[in-house]
C-alpha cells in the first residue's frame, strides 16, 4: 500500500531547515556580488590568484543551487502524496511556466537594475521552471524509469563536453540551452544570459523527485540510516572519480603549491553546467545533513522560516540587496545618472567595479540583510498558513 503523509509529516522540518540554510549561504554569495571590492575584478575561484578565505566564500555557496533544485524535486514527490498524479502534473506544468516568467522580469530586474532590460538573466529560477514542465510530463513515467533517466543524464552528461572541445563555439542556440553556458544577441543591444543549461538541472530534479520516496517509504529512524549511506557512498564516488581525474568534470586538478591549495584545487567543480562530481560533492553531502540534522535547536527554528518560503525569500532578498547597493553607490559620491548607465562590461546598474567592501564588510552586510529579512519570512510564512485556502499561494 502507498504510504500517505499524515497531517505532522505534510511538512517535514529537516528539508526545511536545508533549504533554509542553503538559502541564508546563497545570501552570502550574492551580497559578494554586490559589495566585495574585487567582485567584477577577478575569479575567487581562480586559484592563482585568491586567497583561501576568498575561495570558501565563494566555493561554500555552490552547494546552494543543487540542493535548491534536489528538493524541489523532493518537494513534488511530497507533493503527489497528496494530489492525483493528475493535478500535480497541471501544477508543475503550470508552476515551472510561471517560474520562467519570474525569472524573466522580476528577476532579471531585481539582479540588474536596468529598466530597459538590456541583459536578460536564465539561471536558477529559470532552471527550476523548465525542470518542473518536463517533471510534470515525466511524472507518469514508471518510477524505476524515471530514476534511470534521472541516473543517465546526471552521470552522462558530461560526455557532451567532448563534443563541445571539438565543435569550439560552432553551436546551434539549442545546444546552449540544453547543456553549455553562454551570452547571446537578442535584438539591439540585449542579450541573453544562458547561465543554467537545462539538462543535468533537469536530470536533478528527476533524482530528487525520485528521492522523495526514501520519506515514504521508511519511518524516521530507517530513513536517516538510508540517507546517511547513501550521502557517504555519494561522497566516497566522488573522492574516486575526482581522484582518477579522467571522468565527471572537464577541469582536472592539479597538484598546487602547497597542501591546502591542493585540496582546494581537488574539490573546485565545475558549475556552469554543473558537472557530475560538482552534483555528487554537493547532494552526497545534502543527504548526509538530512540524516543527522537537529531541528529543535533556536537556530535551527529560526534558519527553518526561510525554509518554509524560500521563493518569497529569493526575489526579497534580490531587490533588498541592489536597494542597498544603490544607497551605497551614491554614498560614494556617484549620480543617480551615473548609475542609470552603468559601466560598459557590466549589465548591473548602480555597480562599479573595483569599488565596495573588503571580504569582512562583506560578511558584516550579509549578515545585516539576513537579519532584516527573517521578519519579513516569518510575516509571510504566517499568512501562508493562516489563507491555506488561497490557491494561488502556492504559486509563490
Amino acid at each position: 500500500m502507498q504510504p500517505t503523509l499524515t497531517a505532522e509529516r505534510k511538512r517535514i522540518t529537516s528539508i526545511d531547515l536545508l533549504r533554509g540554510l542553503v538559502m541564508v549561504i546563497m545570501a552570502l554569495d550574492h551580497t559578494r556580488d554586490f559589495f566585495h571590492k574585487e567582485a567584477f575584478t577577478g575569479d575567487p575561484l581562480d586559484l592563482a590568484n585568491t586567497s583561501a578565505f576568498l575561495f570558501f566564500t565563494r566555493w561554500i555557496t555552490h552547494f546552494c543551487a543543487p540542493v535548491f533544485v534536489f528538493l524541489s524535486g523532493m518537494s513534488a514527490w511530497l507533493l503527489g502524496m497528496r494530489k492525483p498524479k493528475g493535478e500535480l502534473c497541471r501544477f508543475l506544468i503550470s508552476r515551472g511556466a510561471w517560474l520562467i516568467l519570474i525569472e524573466v522580469f522580476v528577476v532579471t530586474f531585481g539582479i540588474t537594475g536596468d529598466i530597459h532590460y538590456g541583459f536578460i538573466i536564465l539561471q536558477v529560477i529559470w532552471a527550476i521552471g523548465i525542470s518542473m514542465i518536463i517533471l510534470g510530463l515525466a511524472i507518469w513515467l514508471p518510477y524505476n524509469l524515471l530514476l534511470a533517466l534521472g541516473i543517465v543524464i546526471v552521470c552522462g552528461h558530461n560526455l557532451l563536453d567532448f563534443a563541445e572541445k571539438n565543435a569550439g563555439t560552432d553551436l546551434p542556440f539549442w545546444w546552449y540551452l540544453l547543456h553549455k553556458q553562454t551570452v547571446v544577441p537578442l535584438w539591439n543591444n540585449h542579450l541573453l544570459g544562458v547561465f543554467y543549461p537545462l539538462l543535468p538541472w533537469t536530470g536533478l530534479m528527476m533524482l530528487g523527485y525520485c528521492s522523495g520516496k526514501i520519506f515514504a517509504a521508511f519511518d524516521l529512524k530507517k530513513r536517516n540510516t538510508v540517507l546517511l549511506g547513501a550521502g557517504i557512498g555519494i561522497l566516497v564516488f566522488f573522492i574516486a572519480l575526482r581522484f582518477i581525474n579522467v571522468y565527471g568534470d572537464p577541469v582536472p586538478w592539479t597538484v598546487q603549491s602547497n597542501n591546502l591549495f591542493t585540496l582546494l584545487s581537488f574539490v573546485n567543480v565545475q558549475k556552469y553546467p554543473p558537472s557530475l562530481l560538482y552534483l555528487c560533492l554537493t547532494i552526497g553531502a545534502a543527504f548526509i545533513f538530512l540524516a543527522l540534522a537537529k531541528t529543535n535547536g533556536w537556530l535551527s527554528r529560526i534558519i527553518i522560516v526561510f525554509g518554509r518560503v524560500p521563493f518569497f525569500y529569493y526575489i526579497i532578498h534580490f531587490y533588498l540587496l541592489h536597494a542597498l547597493s544603490f544607497i551605497a553607490y551614491l554614498l560614494r559620491g556617484h549620480s543617480l545618472a551615473e548609475g542609470m548607465a552603468g559601466v560598459p562590461e557590466l549589465p548591473f546598474k548602480f555597480i562599479k567595479p573595483g569599488e565596495g567592501f573588503s571580504l569582512p564588510g562583506v560578511y558584516i552586510t550579509w549578515i545585516l540583510v539576513v537579519i532584516i529579512l527573517y521578519p519579513l519570512c516569518k510575516w509571510y510564512d504566517h499568512y501562508k498558513n493562516k489563507h491555506k485556502e488561497k490557491w494561488w499561494l502556492s504559486y509563490l
